[in-house]
């Protein structure tokens, strides 16, 4: 049986949950997120109910023991559990851009990028998701960890970083193996 699909998943208060035949809806302070099951996240079963304590969980249980249910137990409780972390606290993610000359400009929901090329790069937010700069960071957050980590990836993917200088545009816990340059095997 999965670890994480056997834990039960505790409701926080403020935040409510609908479960449908082939929906789950999360509603909490910071808005709402909906998932669609299908596949063979449908076949995990999502319950309601009180725990020992008296507060509310929910509880996943599989319809069958194979791969692919097996693997959709985890899966589906660690989507609702993010669902129920985007509409608490919400995600950030947090890109350092590195190199003389490089920037990053929020005008609304447009965020236009200086990356050395020849012009500059005008980048639409998707919907949910908000950027705000602070020096050589870009800090983004949204409710949607999936579309937040999408957006993210996309913008980093404008000038990844190279591993000679440095340079580009890389996440902020991220490492980057170094290169020795031509002069330094002599």
């Amino acid at each position: 049986m999965s670890r994480i699909g056997r834990k039960p998943l505790e409701i926080p208060k403020g935040v409510q949950v609908s479960i449908t035949k082939d929906a789950v809806s999360v509603k909490g302070p910071k808005g709402t997120l909906n998932m669609k099951r299908q596949g063979t996240s449908a076949k995990v079963e999502i319950k309601q109910q009180k725990d020992e304590d008296q507060k509310d969980v929910l509880v996943f249980e599989r319809k069958g023991n194979e791969g692919q249910e097996r693997a959709a137990h985890g899966l589906t409780r660690a989507l609702v559990a993010n669902m129920m972390k985007g509409v608490t606290d919400g995600f950030t993610r947090e890109l350092e851009i590195n190199g003389v000359g490089y920037k990053a400009e929020v005008k609304g929901t447009s965020l236009t990028l200086s990356l050395g090329y020849s012009h500059p790069i005008e980048f639409k937010l998707p919907e949910g998701v908000s950027a705000k700069t602070d020096k050589n960071l870009l800090i983004l957050s949204g409710i949607d960890k999936q579309v937040l980590g999408g957006a993210a990836s996309k913008i980093r993917s404008f000038r990844p970083p190279e591993p000679y200088k440095g340079k580009g545009i890389k996440y902020k816990e991220e490492t980057i193996l170094r290169k020795a340059g031509k002069t330094a095997g002599k």
